[in-house]
């Protein structure tokens, strides 16, 4: 297993916002976390990169436990977060050539050049982009450039929170598309957060559903489609997730 989570909890000031999770992920797999918004589903990605306080349990990725809010170099590298608003997540002042230099600065990494030109044409931008700052792009750019500072680096895990409930619907499908594409050029890893089940059932092959903090089933993508789960709670995601089906967010 690439990931693997076992009785995870973390607490923030007395508030248990999980509780005991535990869930695996497999090389090459994605992975989604479905729930109602304060179910813990953004929490567990923010543990896994070291930015939520773990009170107990354990985190192993690529065979190596993690401790605490503590992670090596080479961890950062290996998995990189992409967060829900692009608005929030790039520096207003700073062009995207300068957004896509800075982790090849901070991993050491030399050939700028060709990685900046390389990452944007993979997220379909081109070399137009590079001088352009934020406020000049729209919400789908801003997230093809945040996809690209993320896949800069050469990473093999990638945690997406939320990566298209911040964008208009008419854009939403071509990030997913190219989100599906770019894992399977490169065999990466995803752990997916989304409130949304016809997003997850068309990029996830297995989901956790959480709620109130903890996992409350596992199940394949092809069971929540074929309706074939077993909690009350995911029946009840599935009623209040209108137009819920793959061909929502395939056109």
């Amino acid at each position: 297993m690439t990931i693997r989570i076992e009785n995870l909890s973390v607490t923030f000031d007395g508030f248990q916002a999980l509780k005991s999770v535990s869930i695996a992920v497999g090389k090459g797999e994605s992975f989604g976390l479905v729930g109602e918004s304060g179910s813990g589903k953004s929490t567990l990605l923010r543990a896994v990169a070291g930015l939520a306080p773990v009170s107990g349990g354990t985190i192993e990725v690529s065979g190596e436990r993690l401790s605490g809010g503590r992670r090596s170099r080479a961890f950062r590298r290996a998995v990189q977060m992409v967060f829900q608003d692009p608005y929030a997540s790039l520096h207003p002042r700073q062009t995207v050539d300068r957004q896509l230099l800075e982790p090849l600065a901070i991993h050491r990494i030399g050939d700028g050049e060709r990685r900046i030109l390389k990452a944007l044409d993979e997220v379909g931008l081109g070399p137009s982009f590079r001088f352009r700052y934020p406020h000049q792009l729209s919400g789908g750019q801003r997230q093809r450039v945040a996809i690209a500072r993320a896949l800069i680096v050469e990473p093999e895990i990638l945690l997406l929170d939320e990566p298209t409930s911040a964008l208009d619907a008419s854009v939403q499908a071509e990030v997913l598309n190219l989100l599906e594409e770019v894992r399977g050029r490169h065999g990466l890893t995803y752990v997916m957060v989304s409130h949304d089940l016809g997003v997850v059932t068309h990029m996830c092959g297995r989901l956790a559903v959480m709620k109130g903090g903890e996992v409350v089933e596992t199940l394949s993508a092809a069971d929540l489609a074929g309706s074939r789960v077993v909690s009350d709670y995911t029946r009840r995601l599935m009623v209040a997730s209108k137009g819920f089906s793959r061909e929502a967010v395939s056109g």
